[in-house]
């Protein structure tokens, strides 16, 4: 159920990315960790990308350079949004053109939640270009921005996601690394269907979905509107000033005795 709302590694780095991966954890080091070894002198990472870091970090995850603002909120928002196709790597910059057609599925319909099962468990990240092109030129922004990505997700996982739940993630960045969209969804640890609490919280947030849509159609009407008004407005003065025009020429043309 849909909850919404860089170059080398040191050797302790990759001694302990080892050892939790063969422990079965599915997390590697969090940044907080790779700081403190940094200061420590166990690990050099300031040659290290913002990818190098994000796939570190969560080994797996899934990286994409794109402009994911080109992504409206009103289709980002929709159960039938293709976020799976986020969790591949052959993905390509047409689905940033993604459009819906017909009326929105119900979030509990066989079609979507089998295919938000299927994201279950993951991680996906887009990047701008121009993003990246910054982090690349500034391993200090990489740094910033990766640390503020897991403390969203750290503290997001400790504030709203209920325990027993598995989940997957999908955050889009603005060009200055601030997370400008995100897709949390979630299953499992749930066996007898959702808590009266949840059901609220799920059909407060469908509302507001809807809320949010209609203000946007609202909006772009009443701008349609304002152009309208506008350009009347435009031709009337055309028109009255040119009407004008031609009484003054009249006139002069009388008082100079062209006209009888």
């Amino acid at each position: 159920m849909d909850f919404g709302v860089t170059g080398k590694l040191g050797g302790y780095y990759l001694a302990e990315q080892y050892r939790r991966n063969a422990a079965g954890k599915s997390d590697g080091v969090s940044f907080a960790e790779l700081a403190a070894a940094k200061a420590a002198g166990q690990s050099d990472v300031s040659g290290m990308s913002f990818k190098d870091m994000w796939q570190a970090r969560y080994p797996g995850a899934y990286y994409h350079v794109m402009d994911g603002s080109a992504i409206s909120q009103g289709a980002w928002d929709r159960n039938d949004f293709p976020l799976e196709k986020f969790f591949r790597d052959d993905t390509d910059t047409s689905v940033t053109n993604w459009k819906p057609t017909g009326a929105e599925p119900e979030a509990a319909s066989p079609q979507v939640q089998s295919r938000w099962n299927s994201t279950l468990g993951q991680k996906s990240i887009i990047v701008p270009p121009e993003l990246e092109e910054k982090m690349k030129n500034d391993p200090e922004l990489a740094k910033r921005v990766m640390a503020n990505v897991e403390n969203f997700i750290t503290t997001y996982t400790a504030t709203s996601v209920r325990p027993g739940r598995v989940c997957s993630w999908l955050i889009s960045l603005d060009e200055n690394g601030e997370i400008e969209k995100y897709r949390v969804t979630g299953g499992g640890g749930n066996i007898s269907g959702p808590t009266e609490e949840e059901q609220r919280q799920f059909e407060a947030e469908q509302a507001a979905k809807k809320k949010r849509r209609e203000e946007y159609a609202r909006l772009n009407e009443e701008s349609a509107l304002k152009r309208k008004l506008m350009e009347q407005e435009a031709d009337e003065r055309y028109y009255q000033t040119s009407i004008t025009k031609k009484a003054v020429s009249i006139a002069a043309y009388e008082a100079a005795g062209i006209l009888k």
